[in-house]
């Protein structure tokens, strides 16, 4: 295309050229000729975008991510006119279309329709455009192109996936995690430890803190430690949609492959999230089997991440409650690592408690790793990465 208009361009320097050291009426009539060939391009153009009809249907619009939908569109020549060149190009930063052959063009007589039937595929969960996004419609000598935008575009809700694991590589034996170090204990022997944020009032030891100099709290040793706790991070971590919809979506996926495979197991799983900016509440449900799923489920498609989100200080406001002191382990998932929530761990850690801290990112955490006590349960994914190989 650009070769063909510095031939015109050429082509018109002569012809100007031309009639400006000899004159006459064929070299006038070539050079207006060439002259008018970009106006009547244009003018066609336009004819063929207020002329031509695209009619795009999608098999629903609540969806599951990673599950090809029927998709069909359809292109249509309403006008007199022939229609030499249409492109079509289609949404692919958070979907694809299958088995579209790429790089045609639409050639369309006087009221010829082109028809269409194939799939496409959600990469995220969110709410997003699909299907045509533009087109690219080019005149009948190929020297200009213009591009215009659908006149109607299709929107989809897409849902997270439900991703089965058979076992986690954090955590091999998840029932042996369960138990505390001593079951045989026949009752309960008065350890003590460092008071932090959430001790019960009842559980401090007043002659060890007058002791220590400090306030010490009594450490059960010998009772058994039941459930689990999921708590996952939805702060909006960027303004722009193809940065935060992959790490969304994958903070979910997450949170769903472990409630389903604990869940599978009978495990008790307490899961808690940021609910929204205007309270600061935290959301706070429990599972109790497989039957508990669906509701889950259902919530992490309703999930709204926001920006006044903050996971450490909603770790701190769960811990204070109380709501970890009895979890054999706990399950975070966040974007990003900062002190409040490395201090947690270390808190939860000091507690006979398991932590596994999974950060969605493609930064490199070795050097967090490298000088943490918890390095082997701190773990990084990918918003691309294949759970079932990490998890």
């Amino acid at each position: 295309m650009r070769v063909r208009r510095c031939i015109l361009g050429i082509c018109w320097l002569l012809s100007l050229i031309l009639i400006s050291l000899y004159g006459g009426t064929v070299s006038y009539g070539i050079f207006f000729g060439l002259t008018l060939i970009p106006f009547v391009s244009f003018l066609y153009i336009l004819f063929v975008w207020i002329f031509h009809r695209i009619y795009q249907e999608i098999g629903s619009r609540n969806i599951v991510c990673g599950q090809s939908v029927p998709y069909y569109f359809v292109l249509k020549n309403e006008s007199w006119f022939a229609f030499a060149s249409i492109r079509i190009f289609f949404f692919s930063d958070f979907s694809y279309v299958e088995e579209l052959p790429d790089e045609i063009e639409y050639e369309l007589l006087p009221g010829e329709q082109y028809k269409y039937e194939t799939s496409f595929v959600c990469k995220y969960r969110g709410e997003y455009e699909v299907g045509i996004e533009e087109i690219v419609i080019s005149d009948f000598w190929g020297l200009f192109g213009i591009k215009f935008a659908v006149r109607e575009s299709r929107k989809v809700i897409a849902a997270p996936k439900l991703i089965h694991l058979d076992g986690l590589n954090s955590v091999p034996d998840i029932s042996a995690a369960m138990q505390s170090d001593n079951l045989q204990a026949t009752e309960l022997d008065v350890v003590t430890r460092e008071y932090t944020a959430g001790d019960a009032l009842k559980q401090i030891h007043w002659k060890a803190s007058a002791r220590e100099g400090r306030l010490m709290s009594r450490k059960p040793v010998g009772e058994e430690k039941r459930g689990v706790a999921l708590i996952f991070d939805t702060k909006r971590c960027n303004k722009d949609p193809g940065v935060y919809l992959p790490i969304e979506n994958k903070v979910l996926e997450i949170a769903l492959a472990l409630s389903l495979f604990m869940s599978k197991t009978n495990t008790p799983v307490s899961y808690f999230y940021h609910l929204n900016n205007s309270t600061n509440d935290i959301e706070h449900g429990q599972l109790n089997g497989l039957k508990d799923i669906e509701d889950l489920y259902e919530r992490m498609k309703r999930v709204q991440f926001d920006f006044g989100a903050d996971m450490g200080t909603d770790l701190m406001k769960i811990h204070r409650e109380g709501h970890l002191m009895d979890k054999a382990i706990v399950f975070i998932i966040l974007h990003e690592m900062n002190d409040d929530t490395l201090r947690l761990t270390y808190q939860l850690a000091e507690n006979d408690t398991i932590v596994v801290c999974y950060i969605v990112t493609d930064e490199n955490i070795d050097e967090l790793c490298s000088t943490s006590d918890l390095s082997r349960r701190i773990i990084a994914i990918t918003p691309e990465e294949e759970l079932e190989e990490v998890l």
